[in-house]
């Protein structure tokens, strides 16, 4: 998707003429360390509070055992959020980090540390990027069962641009280790 507008299409609802295209993206939040679900909790809320973003939905929970980290890394609790947005793919990439920083995350050298808040852009339309600020789709997600199981609850019929339907791919690897949490519920409020 380009990020230059239609021209031939005028914007009667801003007062600048400045258009944007809409695009969905999906988010996925995780974490393993604090008080778990306040955190996710804490990312769907400020989402829902960005401008220029519209949260369409958000999955049920899971919790999932941590994939390559450490080994004193506890299990995550994993939600994928979808959202409408006329941001560009990097204002949602400072927002996500933003977010994390809200909730304390501390960057580390240790490949997949324990981390109190984990934001990753996944899609953003159906643009592809090779910018090492931010590759798009996500690198690993479509390996990941703790991004594919809760996503497709909430979109069936997706698609990881260059890997395929979600439901494909989730057969694909399976979900061990990916276990529907019903008692815990993310609301976008």
């Amino acid at each position: 998707m380009t990020e230059v507008p239609n021209p031939h299409i005028i914007d009667a609802d801003t007062l600048t003429g400045e258009m944007r295209p809409i695009r969905r993206i999906v988010l996925a939040i995780g974490s393993n360390l604090g008080d778990r679900l306040a955190s996710l909790q804490g990312a769907v809320s400020a989402l829902v509070d960005t401008p220029d973003v519209w949260v369409t939905a958000v999955s049920p929970v899971y919790e999932t055992d941590p994939v390559e980290s450490p080994e004193e890394a506890g299990q995550f609790l994993n939600a994928i959020v979808l959202a409408d947005t006329t941001l560009s793919a990097a204002r949602v990439l400072d927002r996500a980090l933003a977010i994390e920083d809200a909730y304390a995350r501390e960057r580390s050298d240790v490949t997949n540390a324990p981390r109190t808040l984990d934001v990753d852009v996944i899609v953003v339309g159906d643009r592809i990027s090779e910018d090492p600020e931010l590759i798009l789709p996500h690198p690993r997600a479509h390996e990941r069962a703790f991004v594919l199981r809760p996503w497709v609850d909430i979109e069936p019929g997706a698609e990881i641009p260059g890997h395929g339907p979600i439901t494909d791919l989730l057969a694909k690897t399976g979900e061990r280790g990916v276990v529907r949490r019903d008692d815990l519920v993310l609301e976008a409020e």
